[in-house]
């Protein structure tokens, strides 16, 4: 599996990935930058994108999903929550909903496992492969997500926290949605939201 770090320009400065399965099939993560970058980058590796993964709804995670789907027929995946439309989810119309703790295979060697952990948002998920945790506005390197956006509520993170620790009790790597990456044993060392 091959992995990049593609980040949207600013004001976004949305951290976005694609990853790459052995067989050529990929999936990308919250993209949020320019279609062109994944485009070339799938034609670099001769990759077929399959599959669009969604973290959460906002539109700084979802600004190249029409081109990408467009142009690629991938399926988007995201939860039925965050599809609901308005201010903040103005561009996706998802094809999968995530169930919590399913398996999502993209290649051999590719898959995520889904960790629903509302808060940020009614419907943000984290995302789990491999070694890499993708935490969406979810979990920070130091931080959290913020709660006071519509479908927002700290009560409910603090919960999703709690059960995202005890989920991923290996020492992952977070590739958060936002600024610096960092390691779960980090944040639980750490990140004061995650000292229960």
């Amino acid at each position: 599996m091959k992995i990049y770090h593609i980040p949207a320009a600013p004001p976004l400065y949305t951290n976005t990935f694609l990853l790459v399965g052995e067989n050529g099939l990929a999936a990308a993560v919250d993209p949020a930058a320019g279609a062109q970058e994944y485009l070339r980058l799938l034609e670099q590796e001769g990759a077929r994108l399959t599959h669009i993964l969604l973290t959460h709804g906002h539109y700084d995670h979802v600004g190249a999903v029409e081109e990408l789907q467009r142009k690629t027929g991938a399926k988007v995946w995201l939860a039925p929550q965050d599809a609901c439309g308005g201010e903040l989810f103005p561009f996706t119309t998802p094809d999968n909903a995530y169930a919590d703790g399913e398996e999502i295979r993209v290649d051999t060697d590719l898959a995520f496992r889904v960790i629903a952990t509302p808060g940020h948002s009614a419907g943000s998920v984290c995302l789990l492969c491999g070694g890499l945790l993708f935490s969406g506005d979810t979990l920070f390197a130091g931080d959290v997500g913020r709660t006071d956006l519509p479908g927002g509520s700290w009560d409910t993170l603090r919960e999703s926290l709690k059960k995202l620790c005890a989920a991923v009790t290996e020492n992952v790597q977070v590739l958060p949605g936002h600024e610096e990456f960092s390691t779960m044993d980090r944040e639980r060392a750490n990140n004061r939201y995650l000292q229960f």
